[in-house]
C-alpha cells in the first residue's frame, strides 16, 4: 500500500498560481502511475493530470488548456501540481491517487489522499 498526503491549496484570486504537493510513504513510489482530480462542490470527481512512473509521459484533462502542469520527483517521493492563470472554476477539493499500474490513466486508480482545498476568488 501507500499513503498519500496533499499540501499546497488555499484561497486565492483569479489569475494567481498555486503549486500543491503530494507526499507519498510505503511502497516503492515508482511502482505507481500518480494523478491529480478535483471534486467541485455538487459535482462528481474529475481527472484532472497524470504521470507515469517515470514521469516521462504525462497527461491532462482537455479543459485545463494547458495551464496545469504535473511533475514528479521519484526520489523525493512527490508529485507536483503547478497550476496557473486559476480561474473561479477552478475551485474544487483536489486529490492525489496513485495506480498499482506504472501505466498513465484517467482512470484506476486504487489509492487516495484526504484532499486539499483551492479556492479561487472573482
Amino acid at each position: 500500500q501507500v499513503q498519500l498526503v496533499e499540501s499546497g491549496g488555499g484561497l486565492v484570486q483569479a489569475g494567481a498560481s498555486l503549486r500543491l504537493s503530494c507526499a507519498a510513504s510505503g511502497r516503492t513510489f515508482s511502482d505507481y502511475a500518480m494523478g491529480w482530480f478535483r471534486q467541485a462542490p455538487g459535482k462528481e470527481r474529475e481527472f484532472v493530470a497524470g504521470t507515469s512512473w517515470s514521469g516521462l509521459i504525462t497527461y491532462y484533462s482537455d479543459s485545463l488548456n494547458g495551464r496545469f502542469t504535473i511533475s514528479r520527483d521519484n526520489a523525493k517521493n512527490t508529485v507536483n501540481l503547478q497550476m496557473n492563470s486559476l480561474k473561479p472554476e477552478d475551485t474544487a477539493v483536489y486529490y492525489c491517487a496513485a495506480r498499482n499500474s506504472g501505466d498513465i490513466s484517467p482512470v484506476g486508480y486504487d489509492y487516495w489522499g484526504q484532499g486539499t482545498q483551492v479556492t479561487v476568488s472573482s
